[in-house]
């Protein structure tokens, strides 16, 4: 047990060096990366295509789409006009920070305001291992059930936005959304948690806002 302890610990150590390094680097050049993260079947592909069409004439995006198998995201993403790369991880069900650096040589970072990676989904993995982004950002939707901050704590905790998918089907659901977000604060008391539903645009222009200020902040040094 002790070893295996030691092998972990020494993973995290280095990989958390490598996310500072990327972090550092991309603050010269003025790029945010926003990493976003969800459980499948979240609405995340939906938020961000909606996300670029609303977005890229402000800002000048690239978008890295990362999977264990098939290019499907990143042909709906493509259809947007955004620059996109797809990520395939060999059966791993997160990326670190060399893999996002992998990503970023390839698609390019020149001439770019904001760059998202699309993580590999789940709420398990991609909470554990730094990307080197600027900030993380996370989707809950409605159908999933207001206790997945009970028994995801880590991915709550280390989100700085929390997107809450899908308010559309609250009367379909025994969903509580104050009981959510005091779970949420709980956990982290900074996280900022937008209820919105991708799909009808309802709750997007608050997301939008939020973000196109995250990467201004950035990029000004105010961040």
């Amino acid at each position: 047990m002790f070893q295996v302890y030691e092998i972990k610990k020494s993973v995290f150590e280095h990989n958390d060096k490598d996310a500072d390094n990327l972090r550092k680097e991309l603050k010269g050049k003025g790029v945010f990366l926003l990493n976003l993260m969800s459980s499948p079947g979240s609405g995340k592909t939906t938020t961000l295509t909606q996300t670029l069409k609303a977005l890229q004439k402000d800002l000048r995006i690239a978008v890295m789409e990362a999977d264990i198998d098939s290019d499907v995201d990143a042909k709906t993403i493509e259809e947007t006009g955004t620059r996109v790369i797809q990520l395939h991880t060999g059966g791993m069900c997160h990326l670190d920070a060399d893999m996002t650096r992998q990503g970023l040589d390839q698609i390019g970072v020149d001439e770019t305001d904001l760059v998202i990676l699309e993580n590999v989904g789940n709420l398990v993995c991609p909470a554990e291992f730094d990307t080197g982004s600027s900030k993380n950002a996370m989707i809950l939707s409605v159908p999933e059930g207001d206790d997945k901050p009970l028994k995801y704590p880590l991915m709550f905790s280390i989100c700085d936005i929390v997107l809450i998918n899908k308010i559309d089907v609250l009367p379909y659901f025994d969903f509580d959304m104050d009981a959510c977000r005091k779970a949420v604060l709980e956990r982290n008391p900074n996280a900022k948690i937008f209820p919105i539903c991708a799909k009808t645009g309802e709750g997007m222009e608050e997301w939008y806002a939020w973000l196109k200020d995250q990467v201004n902040a950035w990029q000004k040094g105010s961040l």
